[in-house]
This record gives C-alpha cells, sequence and structure tokens, in this order.
C-alpha cells in the first residue's frame, strides 16, 4: 500500500468512525442545552450567555472565595466504600418524607436572590422547574400566580431573616396567611444580616437591586452600564435597610415557632452549640450552611461539620447547601447525616 492509498483508506476510516457521526447528529440537534452532561456544563453555558456581572454575582464568594472552593473540595476529600448484592436494586426509590410532605427525591430548591440578573421573572421561572421536577422549594414570594394555576411545587416553604416582626400579632398574621396558601414550612435565614464583602460585584459596580428588578443589568445601546442617581453600589458590611430595628435572636423564632402550625428550620446553622440552642427553642429542623460561601469567607465547609450537627439534632432533621454539584454529592451528604439537600446557588 503506498502513501496515496494509505491516506485515502486513514479518510474512509475517520468518515466511518461513529465518533464523527455522533459529531454530526449533536449539530443535527443544534440546541446545546442538549449536549450537557451535568451541572458544570450548565455554568459553562451560562457564563457564556449572561452579562459578565451577572455571571460574577452567580459565581463569586465572599472576600477571597475560600470558602467558596473548600464547599467543593471537602467532598473531594470524602471516599465512597460501596457494598454489593445485599439488596435488589432492580427498582430505586429516592423518596423521603420530610414534615409529613413525601419528597420525590432529597434535592429541593432552597432561596437565591437575583433571579432577574439571569432571567425574567426568574423566581416564577424557578417555581415552574420545581413543579414540572416535582421537587420541594423555598421561595421569598412572588409565585402566587405559578402556585393558583397548579404547576407550581407541590411542597414549598417561605422565606424569611426574622427581622420584620415586632410582636406576636405580626407572627401570627405572618405565618395563618402562609397557611391559607398551601405553604408547608418556613425557613428562617440567619446569615445575611449584613452585606458582605464580595469582590467582584464592588470591582464590577454592580448595583444591589439590579438583580431584583425585572430589566436586570441595565445596559445603553452601547453597552455601557446605565446608572440612576440614587443608584447604591456593591458595598460590604451595610445593614440592608430599612432596618431600625435589632437584630432577631433565639427567643425571637422561638416565639414564630409558637405563632404557627408550620415547622420552623433555621437556615445557617454550623455548629453543634447553636444546633442545641436550636433544639432548646423548639426549632422543628436545621439546614447546615455557609450561604455558598458568599457571607462569612473562612467559614468551614458544611459537609465537614455535618456529621457533628447531625449527632446533636436527634428527633429534627438536618438538611445542608453550599458545594453540592453531583448525585454523589448528596450521596455523600446523606450518608454523613443529611435529611435532603440542595443544589446551592445565588444568595440575597
Amino acid at each position: 500500500m503506498n502513501r496515496r492509498q494509505a491516506i485515502l483508506k486513514f479518510c474512509q476510516f475517520v468518515a466511518a468512525s461513529p465518533l464523527l457521526k455522533a459529531d454530526k447528529k449533536y449539530s443535527e440537534l443544534g440546541d446545546p442545552l442538549l449536549k450537557t452532561a451535568n451541572v458544570f456544563d450548565f455554568a459553562k453555558l451560562a457564563k457564556a450567555k449572561l452579562d459578565p456581572l451577572a455571571w460574577d454575582y452567580l459565581d463569586e464568594g465572599s472576600d477571597d472565595e475560600v470558602s467558596l472552593r473548600a464547599n467543593r473540595t471537602r467532598f473531594d476529600d470524602i471516599i465512597i466504600r460501596p457494598h454489593f448484592l445485599i439488596n435488589d436494586v432492580s427498582t430505586i426509590d429516592t423518596s423521603i418524607t420530610l414534615f409529613g410532605k413525601k419528597l420525590t427525591q432529597p434535592i429541593y430548591l432552597s432561596i437565591t436572590g437575583g433571579k432577574n440578573c439571569f432571567i425574567p421573572n426568574g423566581e416564577q421561572e424557578a417555581a415552574l422547574a420545581a413543579g414540572t421536577s416535582n421537587s420541594m422549594m423555598i421561595t421569598g414570594g412572588g409565585i402566587n400566580n405559578i402556585l393558583s394555576a397548579g404547576k407550581g411545587p407541590k411542597v414549598w416553604w417561605h422565606f424569611t431573616t426574622a427581622a420584620e416582626f415586632r410582636t406576636k400579632n405580626q407572627m401570627v398574621d405572618y405565618a395563618e396567611k402562609l397557611e391559607d396558601q398551601g405553604c408547608s414550612g418556613i425557613s428562617v435565614t440567619v446569615d445575611i444580616y449584613h452585606v458582605s464583602h464580595r469582590e467582584r460585584s464592588i470591582h464590577n459596580g454592580l448595583v444591589r437591586n439590579w438583580c431584583q428588578q425585572a430589566k436586570g443589568i441595565p445596559r445603553n445601546e452601547k453597552g455601557e452600564l446605565v446608572y440612576k442617581p440614587d443608584d447604591v453600589l456593591w458595598t460590604a458590611g451595610d445593614i440592608p435597610k430599612p432596618r431600625p430595628f435589632p437584630t432577631p435572636k433565639w427567643d425571637t423564632l422561638q416565639r414564630l415557632r409558637e405563632s404557627s402550625k408550620l415547622p420552623v428550620v433555621v437556615k445557617g446553622v454550623m455548629t453543634s452549640e447553636d444546633t442545641e440552642l436550636a433544639v432548646k427553642h423548639g426549632m422543628s429542623g436545621v439546614i447546615v450552611s455557609n450561604h455558598g460561601g458568599r457571607q462569612l469567607d473562612g467559614s468551614i465547609a458544611p459537609l465537614r461539620v455535618l456529621p457533628e450537627i447531625a449527632g446533636v439534632c436527634g428527633a429534627i432533621p438536618v438538611m445542608m447547601d453550599s458545594g453540592i454539584r453531583r448525585g454523589t454529592d448528596v450521596l455523600k451528604a446523606l450518608a454523613l447525616g443529611a435529611d435532603g439537600n440542595w443544589c446551592s446557588g445565588p444568595g440575597p
């Protein structure tokens, strides 16, 4: 066989290659979403599509982002020791029961702020996704039309920081309204009582309420950012306004729990001592979380402290967030004592 014949044979081999056929199949499909195999693939697509300021807001942590990285690397440190041939695995049931509600899987959508930087009406879109996937969701509100149409999550909790409550009557009114709407629980986030030092957003000149408004990040026809005279750039250490009163304490949460038939779960617990206080004050459960590494940099990774907290909780459920990206991450968290996990995203 001479050189020309060899090249011809090679070209014929390549033309018949199943890999080339796969490339052709993907090109015919057109939609890059159909090529995604994991969460990291979606992240690459998001970075390419989003406004750079929106991507940084989505992806960033606080300060040096040490905790942001540690949330992921901790999962790499946990090794799975599998056992086989013990149970029949021809059918798999991933469902769990949480506060009397059956969930199809131990994964749920937790509260994430600023969704309008990524897609208009982001909270409603998330509610539709939760409904379609039959997943539980924690929401900050604004999804009543989705719920009334029967397209939202069947099980949903409502977010609060409990900072708005001054009297027991306010708590009762809040809880009763949620009960009437079909809410299944109250999630109190306790680690966002001040604005964190997020250096990407500071360098970018991000205005904090851009990601709350419907149009997202404003730019003119030249692609330049458009600022209004009263816009407040991202600065660290601010107390969100209006906040004229002292921030809540454990007895505040206890009064909220006593005011409602709904379970009250504390999100942001990171020590066994705080877990014991949660149990002492009648909390229904805890969520182990460092806010995805977006609040206090240098804080311990939730997965690392999870066994310690799960050992304290006893009769109340313990959940966790921060760093979860794969199904094996969920498996590791469950093995270390969690009752439910969520794939972390941006916070307020």
